[in-house]
């Protein structure tokens, strides 16, 4: 994964390399994990755009795209988002 400003290049399933959007990274309070939720700007069939989200780890270069595993992990990366989204409709 190379990330220049707020954009990197992933490379999808099928081995072809797509620019993202980041949207946010973050890192939650009482965790030692980062998180990262980014875009492709791409929509899904009810029109709204596909976001993603991976834990995020830097190894040396290495930047890696980790999978969440857990409902607790999803719980606190939806809660952040929820909390993010308001503070953003506000100001």
């Amino acid at each position: 994964m190379n990330k220049t400003c707020n954009i990197i290049k992933i490379k999808d399933d099928k081995g072809k390399i797509k620019e993202c959007e980041v949207l946010y990274l973050f890192t939650p309070k009482n965790s030692d994990k980062n998180y990262i939720v980014y875009t492709d700007n791409t929509v899904d069939e009810a029109g709204s755009k596909r976001v993603y989200a991976n834990i995020y780890q830097e190894s040396g270069e290495k930047k890696l795209l980790l999978p969440i595993l857990t409902d607790d992990e999803w719980f606190t990366v939806e809660a952040i988002l929820t909390k993010l989204d308001e503070k953003s409709k506000e100001g």
